[in-house]
């Protein structure tokens, strides 16, 4: 057996890395909450891109109704079904005024501006309807009545339905009981039937529609607000401000709120489509906006007529509707997933 003694020296040993750099901790700069927030959301382009197209659009239905002559509800019958025409873009063959009409012949390629002398000089960049009204103007006038419903569907979940939610879980028994027979109640009226019923009973318009929306828009809200309620209402620092002497709404509207206002955010985001959906059907089946005044839905409904002659009437409002319910989707998808990340896991 070798019985060899090594003896080693300091010279024998290496540090690993350079001038002990291996050692040295990082410091990570801290941020708030809502600066997190915001750089998650920077970071969804989906979101960005419809946060961009939302401005994009309020800013046209700002400017868009004064952007020519024509008023909303401006007829010149002389120009009634005349296709799209934008000025510098017709010379190369595109939005020149040409359209293609079915017949019972077969198809035919009508220019109107060309045929007619006095029309030689006009455009109309989304074309004019059945009455001879400009329906660029008509869009973005319909526009501004969509983002209207978006602001009443919004104001009326975060006033009313958040309330009534954040009261109603936080003090249960039979206050929650009552309150909640009450949603369900008003919960089982279908909104087509009480559009119905108060259309016969008040004025036909945009006040009635918005006071439909604010008979039973706000339930969703009110349950999610409930359900956020009662998972907080037990925890440590709620149990710490009763023992301090806290009162009732202090609680709720100081200790709990702001730990559920993202859900709430996002929840109002999502409810902001399905009110535009629900002003253009119910302008569709003839219970929206009187004439002349117009929206999407009576844009549509009107187009609908004449679609298969004139389909590009119906083109333009169709894809601003769209391109409404498409941004406001993605801008609620990115804040979902900005205010609660493991969401986008599942």
């Amino acid at each position: 057996m070798n019985n060899t003694e090594y003896e080693y020296s300091p010279q024998d040993f290496e540090l690993a890395g350079n001038d002990h750099e291996n050692y040295i901790d990082e410091n990570y700069a801290s941020q708030s909450y809502w600066k997190d927030i915001l750089s998650r959301f920077k970071k969804n382009k989906g979101a960005l891109v419809g946060l961009v197209f939302i401005a994009l659009i309020v800013i046209m239905a700002a400017v868009g109704p004064g952007m020519n002559e024509h008023t909303y509800d401006s007829q010149i019958i002389s120009h009634q079904n005349l296709a799209p025409r934008i000025p510098g873009i017709e010379s190369f063959g595109v939005f020149d005024g040409t359209e293609t009409m079915g017949t019972s012949t077969g198809t035919i390629v009508v220019n109107k501006y060309k045929s007619n002398p006095s029309l030689e000089k006009t455009y109309y960049w989304f074309g004019t309807d059945v009455l001879g009204r400009d329906i660029f103007t008509r869009t973005w006038t319909g526009t501004q009545i969509s983002l209207y419903i978006a602001f009443i569907a919004v104001a009326v979940d975060m006033l009313f339905g958040m309330s009534y939610g954040l009261i109603s879980g936080y003090f249960g028994g039979t206050v929650d009981m009552l309150m909640q027979r009450f949603v369900e109640v008003l919960n089982g009226i279908p909104t087509l039937v009480l559009v119905t019923l108060l259309i016969i009973v008040l004025k036909p318009g945009l006040g009635t529609i918005t006071l439909a929306l604010a008979i039973t828009g706000w339930i969703g809200m009110s349950r999610i607000a409930r359900a956020q309620v009662l998972k907080l209402k037990e925890q440590e620092f709620i149990l710490a401000s009763k023992t301090l002497g806290a009162r009732d709404f202090f609680i709720i509207f100081k200790d709990i709120l702001p730990n559920i206002f993202g859900q709430l955010i996002i929840m109002s985001m999502f409810s902001i489509p399905n009110a535009i959906f629900t002003e253009a059907f119910l302008a569709f089946v003839g219970l929206g906006v009187p004439q002349p005044m117009a929206s999407l839905g009576s844009l549509i409904s009107d187009a609908f007529k004449s679609f298969t002659t004139h389909p590009y009437m119906i083109v333009f409002p169709v894809v601003v509707l769209a391109v409404i319910m498409l941004s406001f989707n993605l801008l609620a998808d990115g804040l979902r997933d900005a205010f609660d990340p493991k969401m986008k896991e599942m």
